[in-house]
């Protein structure tokens, strides 16, 4: 061989051509606000759409949940999503599925087997069950592992509602595993970042921040309260109170009720407008009393004012933003907060905890209000400051809008772009070898 040929290095890759996006535990098909579906699953079908738009064909990999479904459903242009067949079809809680995650690697490895050799440039999962198979994955076929937690053990146990299940050491251990072994680690904020950073031993280089964002072809201003209120059967002279999402002690929707239950106590006369909508259904350990918040309300004694609302199609969630007055999410724990960005979105200000995510999700006196704790009184005077001053009221709406106008999702889609070219160009830097011409 000729020692004194000149030598090139081989071109590192950029922009990755096919994505493998890991959602074992709950699929993008599924409508957000009832059992494992919510902001996830918002979060994983409108980043793929954008990612694929961008020019990545991106494959979800979720578990099949019933023997109807196809293998294969195209979700949009250029996303796939492939059903896995691990353990039975229903009937298996998110809590039992550790038990079947040798079963869906092995689901991920044949689908990827049957490519060509080096099909998939890179693996992004989704929450830390997928993590554990995308670890196994991204090793098999020698590419980069990003990993996106959504929420963490070791924050909601540090945050937990009264009378709430701590997530088990075997979550933890599985996390710690997975922020070990990932490439990149994609945080909604610098909260979390440094949640990752502080209580996982993140390292803070392999972390990026990448906010998600809202539709903001869907989640508008639109015709305004009036026509939806119209919509949606309401009274025009109506004081709407909204929740949106899963009925679960961590989203704390007792909180709006016995916040409602205070406003009613304070202002009697309110009794006569008040309407508190809850959009959702149980979920999680909100299914051990599926009944409680209804039952709630009756002891309150405002079981007349409180009315529930099953998930619906986002358009007509849209439409329930706009009715509202105001949007309530006194959740415990938030990695990020997508109902408060939706809400604003529709010019509806926000009521919000001051937890997690939330505090970049809403601008305080600017887009909503953020309460320090969960005590009901503090929301009740919280809401009710937006409620009794229409000039306050206006003021939130207009900031609403220009917050949310921020978020889009193209500027999340663009972030992960980003983050994959950087991880993509260090995996390529570390196999880096000289070649002849």
């Amino acid at each position: 061989m000729r020692t004194d040929a000149p030598v090139r290095l081989l071109r590192e890759p950029r922009r990755p051509r096919r994505v493998a996006l890991l959602s074992i535990h709950t699929s993008p098909l599924d409508q957000p606000g009832t059992g494992d579906a919510g902001g996830m699953n918002v979060y994983v079908v409108e980043t793929a759409r954008r990612l694929a738009a961008a020019g990545v064909a991106i494959e979800v990999f979720t578990r099949a949940t019933s023997s109807d479904l196809p293998p294969c459903v195209e979700l949009a242009p250029g996303v796939t999503v492939r059903h896995v067949t691990a353990g039975p079809f229903e009937g298996l809680r998110k809590e039992d599925l550790p038990s079947q995650l040798c079963a869906v690697t092995a689901g991920v490895l044949r689908a990827e087997a049957a490519r060509p050799e080096g099909w998939f440039d890179l693996v992004h999962s989704h929450y830390w069950l997928s993590g554990q198979v995308g670890w196994l994955a991204a090793e098999r076929w020698n590419v980069p592992l990003v990993h996106t937690m959504h929420t963490m053990a070791k924050v909601k146990n540090r945050d937990l509602a009264e009378g709430d299940v701590p997530e088990p050491a075997m979550r933890v251990i599985g996390e710690e595993q997975v922020v070990a072994a990932a490439d990149l680690l994609i945080a909604n904020t610098e909260d979390e970042a440094d949640e990752l950073t502080g209580l996982y031993d993140a390292d803070r280089a392999q972390v990026r921040v990448v906010h998600p964002g809202v539709d903001l072809d869907v989640f508008t201003a639109g015709r305004g309260r009036r026509a939806a209120r119209d919509a949606l059967g309401l009274r025009q002279d109506a004081v709407v109170l909204l929740f949106v999402g899963r009925i679960q002690p961590l989203k704390a929707p007792d909180v709006l009720v016995r916040a409602a239950a205070r406003l009613v106590a304070d202002d009697p006369a309110l009794r006569d407008r008040l309407t508190v909508v809850v959009c959702g259904g149980p979920s999680g350990s909100g299914l051990d009393q599926p009944t409680a918040l209804v039952d709630l309300a009756g002891e309150l004694g405002i079981a007349d004012l409180v009315h529930f609302v099953p998930p619906v199609a986002r358009r007509e969630l849209a439409d329930w933003y706009r009715a509202a007055d105001v949007t309530v999410v006194p959740s415990h724990s938030e990695s990020f907060g997508l109902v408060a960005l939706e809400s604003q979105a529709c010019g509806t200000p926000v009521v919000a905890a001051a937890v997690g995510g939330l505090r970049t999700a809403v601008a305080h006196d600017r887009s909503g209000l953020l309460v320090d704790g969960h005590d009901p009184r503090r929301f009740a005077d919280a809401i009710g400051r937006i409620v009794r001053s229409p000039d306050l009221a206006r003021h939130l709406s207009t900031g609403a809008l220009g917050h949310a106008a921020t978020f889009g999702w193209s500027a999340t889609a663009a972030g992960l772009l980003a983050g994959y070219e950087a991880v993509q160009t260090d995996a390529a830097a570390r196999h880096r070898r000289p070649v002849a011409n």
